[in-house]
């Protein structure tokens, strides 16, 4: 795929108050430059933002029902009530259920911890979960990323004398369950000051909020950081003002001390000794985390991820670990028969998004297709599989377009249907879906911008090669963690040359490695950039092109710089 690339070169004026932010934090223009770009334009913003502070986290008790969830955790606990910690099955809804779960369990032991099967269940507030509670005698059942739409579960539950504290995340409808206390920053009626928690970060506030009232010392939260960090990462919040330091720590937490579990799976994936970054948790710890609940059942990842013994967690990761080998598999072979239908239908090249469904399809790996063929068409996406006469989806979206509204749009069709702006879960009738799929892709044609469909590159700066120096990369490094709204810097260098010894690798020959020099420095900088064999004729042609990359570590090399190559262009294009 070739982007189109967005660059805005900084007027005069830019550059002279880029120049004098950088003298008074020691860094160069060029950063200085896209610190601005980010809104961060004052010396004491940039410290903040390279030194995030513990401290700066927003009072827990400005989130409402922030005062009831406590009161009613604390008057189980007095009574000696049997408290079930209940979450969803994806990454975000595991880390989230294991920190509740084991700051809780260091104060009070009736307590229990329960996971939704997939397949059996389904998503969010289950009857054979709450079914479950009223056999163990649960009083009070605390739910993490989900449970914001379980209105006729919950009241069953009431029925029963049970109690619910909803802690979640995702778009609520103009109507709340009835439950005793609803932790969540997207209620209209809510005034907290950050909007973009993951569920693990509402859970994490629930439990900052029980501390501060008990005279628990916040310290004892602090190891439980790296499951925020993860959460943050997996379920691509954006990473910036609390999540930002939620995210910074919880890395911290994740590099220096783990958990047992988490250094059971950073060691099966072959990251040990490893400076971890939030890439890593993308591509290596959060899919593991997720593999089970899309295999078989998330409550094996919980298992793992409050496992004390460290023999028993790697046991546990290495199981978990065959569950990922085996749903790449099943994803590869779902991609590409999702990748022949579009091929087949050419009415698609009219559309501005995509609604494909196959009732043999796996319903726990139907949302990394989305998130495939969102990346490869860049179009907004739903994916479906069959449930008996149901149809079970999930929805992924391209920047700036939100899905869940254009889901929303068509909710009289729907059983049952969430999620927020980029990612969301729907069901609807089987037979409902070639209509729904008219009326939902009528919504994106009518609302969708025609940018939104291309796929671009924000460039962040222009730089040569002779730009590129050692401390230039430790800075770049203090822009982290990186994400959705904080993204690494991304630039750009015309007029570049193969040094002649650029290669085809990999083991479809589908990658570069690149050895490059720019015609202005004649500095030669390695690069590598992944599934862009495409251009390897162009490059040995020794005419010069342009260049869209990153600078990253080069693990091989100790202290070694490369670049990750994003896109390849020839100069002429300009």
């Amino acid at each position: 795929m070739h982007f189109k690339w967005n660059y805005k070169k900084p007027t005069s004026e830019q550059t002279k108050a880029a120049e004098e932010l950088g003298m008074k934090i020691g860094i160069s223009p060029i950063l200085a430059d896209i610190l601005m770009q980010r809104g961060i334009t004052t010396e004491s913003a940039a410290k903040r933002f390279f030194r995030p502070q513990l401290n700066d986290l927003i009072n827990p008790f400005l989130m409402k029902d922030m005062d009831v969830a406590v009161d009613r955790l604390n008057d189980a606990m007095g009574r000696k009530e049997r408290i079930m910690v209940y979450g969803d099955y994806d990454v975000d809804g595991c880390t989230a259920v294991a920190l509740v779960y084991k700051f809780l369990q260091q104060f009070y032991s009736n307590i229990d911890y329960y996971i939704p099967d997939r397949y059996d269940e389904g998503y969010g507030v289950s009857y054979k979960g709450i079914e479950y509670a009223k056999q163990t005698g649960v009083k009070l059942i605390i739910i993490l990323d989900c449970g914001i739409k379980a209105i006729n579960e919950i009241n069953y539950a009431k029925s029963l004398g049970i109690d619910f504290i909803i802690c979640d995340h995702h778009v609520p409808d103009e109507v709340l369950p009835s439950a005793v206390a609803i932790l969540n920053p997207k209620r209209e009626d809510d005034t907290y000051p950050f909007k973009h928690l993951c569920g693990c970060g509402v859970g994490f506030k629930f439990m900052q909020a029980f501390a501060k009232n008990n005279g628990i010392p916040f310290s004892r939260l602090i190891p439980l950081l790296d499951f925020c960090a993860v959460s943050i990462a997996a379920d691509i919040v954006p990473v910036v003002e609390e999540n930002r330091i939620l995210a910074y720590h919880g890395l911290k937490q994740l590099n220096q001390n783990p958990s047992i579990g988490l250094k059971a799976i950073i060691d099966i994936c072959g990251l040990n000794g490893r400076m971890l970054t939030m890439s890593d948790i993308v591509f290596k710890i959060g899919p593991r985390i997720n593999a089970s609940g899309r295999m078989e059942n998330g409550r094996e990842s919980v298992d793992l991820l409050v496992e004390k013994d460290f023999g028993n967690a790697l046991k546990k990761a290495k199981h978990i670990n065959e569950y990922n080998e085996l749903r790449k598999d099943i994803d590869k072979q779902m991609t590409e028969e999702a990748n022949q239908i579009i091929s087949r239908i050419e009415s698609q090249k009219r559309h501005s998004s995509i609604v494909l469904y196959d009732e043999n399809w796996k319903k726990g790996v139907i949302g990394i297709v989305a998130s495939r063929l969102t990346e490869i068409y860049f179009r907004p996406t739903i994916v479906l599989t069959r449930e008996a006469d149901l149809a079970t989806g999930s929805a992924r979206s391209v920047t700036g377009f939100d899905v869940y509204s254009a889901i929303k749009s068509c909710r009289d069709m729907l059983v049952n249907f969430g999620g927020h702006t980029y990612a969301a879960g729907l069901t609807l009738k089987w037979k409902d879906v070639p209509e729904f799929r008219r009326r939902f892709q009528k919504y994106v044609d009518d609302h969708i911008q025609p940018e939104q469909t291309e796929a671009t590159l924000n460039i962040d700066a222009m730089i040569d090669f002779k730009d590129i120096t050692r401390k230039l990369h430790a800075d770049i490094r203090k822009f982290g963690p990186f994400g959705p709204m904080n993204p690494k810097p991304l630039f750009c260098t015309a007029d570049v040359y193969d040094f002649g010894t650029s290669k085809v690798v990999g083991r479809e020959q589908e990658h570069i490695k690149l050895e490059l020099v720019d015609s202005k420095s004649n500095n030669v900088m390695n690069g590598i950039a992944f599934g862009q064999s495409g251009s390897a004729r162009y490059i040995k042609s020794k005419r010069s092109f342009d260049i869209a990359y990153t600078i990253e570590d080069n693990v091989y090399k100790h202290n070694g710089i490369q670049l990750q190559i994003e896109d390849i262009r020839p100069s002429e294009e300009n």
